[in-house]
């Protein structure tokens, strides 16, 4: 007999396949995920298989043993999700929406009615007139990976000799950078979470705090609505986050991630509905939950190893003294400077929770000893 419990199939078994899975077993969800090794961090604790995501045929099989297909990244050729679609798979969200999280030029197309930076696509240098600007590759950048300040015509040929066709930014002078989650159904049910400020270190993210501190309430108001309104545009199904730069009173649009991202992980100790299991409920159209914050502020720390290998062992320090952290390992292979856990800890003073999340993150790694 078929249970009737749906089961989903992720592409990808990283950290936010690892994340999923907790949220997929209280819900009775049977899960499993496309992996690219059986040492990937979701692959230590949930089903799995190894397959080749760019490779048509293999995730065709793979599909037809779930009954809805997602993504934790975004490097699936859009080809692939095409052909599942035109096949009856279902998969979210469907390529209609997921290439704007693919395509740069396309995403800056249709949402031309909000305001970003100025922007235009390149393939000769003598198109730009004004200098710095941002240059990012049109596909498969990542973080700080494709994006870099470009100060002069010559840096910028440079580039054009290994990326044929760029897209090229305004350089805003922002404040700071915020994101905001959402998610939304297939019926239309939408919500956010708090606008989420993230702190950024040579490009990559290091902490975020949520509710952003420096954000007043009419914009925080209306950065949730700029997010839902872009989630409706696009037909979005699942988890979103839409990147903001903050400029005085301006919000400009950045660049949008079309699957449960770092700068929600807070939600797993700071939200009565994590942004994983708002996944899930998401692209199976069960009722959304609630996303209200179960503190007034969380900081989430990104944790980077560096020269100590043994992460387990500081738990006895951390966990003493802070017994309401909560350290999140995602059991990668600790290299330099490779993204493996984070921490988060809950409360009211702010300073307070920064302190600490900061000298639990320098801990973990060997910058500090006690």
């Amino acid at each position: 007999m078929k249970s009737p419990f749906p089961r989903v199939g992720i592409i990808g078994a990283g950290e936010i396949g690892r994340m999923i899975a907790a949220p997929a077993a209280a819900l009775g969800i049977d899960l499993v995920l496309f992996a690219q090794s059986a040492t990937d961090s979701g692959a230590q604790v949930a089903e799995f298989e190894v397959g080749d995501y760019r490779n048509l045929v293999e995730v065709r099989e793979f599909a037809k043993k779930c009954d809805v297909l997602t993504v934790e990244h975004e490097l699936i050729p859009i080809s692939v999700i095409r052909a599942l679609e035109k096949e009856g798979v279902r998969f979210y969200p469907t390529s209609e929406s997921f290439i704007y999280s693919q395509d740069k030029a396309a995403m800056r197309e249709k949402l031309a009615n909000y305001l970003a930076p100025k922007w235009q696509v390149v393939t000769k240098a003598s198109e730009v007139l004004e200098y710095p600007v941002i240059a990012k590759s049109i596909s498969g950048g990542q973080d700080v990976l494709g994006v870099w300040t470009v100060n002069s015509e010559s840096e910028l040929v440079a580039l054009l000799q290994a990326n044929p066709k760029l897209l090229v930014e305004e350089l805003i002078d922002f404040n700071f950078e915020i994101s905001v989650m959402v998610a939304r159904s297939p019926h239309g049910q939408a919500a956010t979470w708090a606008p989420t400020q993230t702190v950024q270190s040579d490009g990559i993210c290091t902490m975020t705090i949520a509710p952003a501190p420096e954000l007043s309430e009419a914009l925080s108001q209306q950065a949730q609505q700029i997010a839902l309104s872009i989630a409706a545009e696009i037909k979005l199904v699942g988890v979103m986050a839409v990147e903001m730069f903050v400029k005085g009173d301006q919000l400009f649009i950045n660049e949008l991630a079309m699957h449960p991202h770092n700068a929600g992980h807070w939600t797993v100790d700071g939200s009565i509905t994590s942004q994983f299991e708002q996944h899930l409920r998401a692209i199976l159209d069960l009722p959304l939950g609630d996303t209200s914050m179960n503190a007034k502020y969380a900081v989430m720390g990104n944790i980077f190893s560096g020269d100590k290998q043994d992460m387990y062992r500081p738990y006895l320090h951390l966990l003493a003294r802070t017994p309401r952290l909560k350290v999140h390992q995602y059991r990668k292979e600790v290299k330099i400077d490779s993204k493996i856990g984070h921490v988060t800890l809950l409360g009211e003073n702010l300073v307070e929770l920064i302190t600490e999340v900061q000298h639990a993150i320098d801990y973990l790694v060997g910058v500090i000893d006690e």
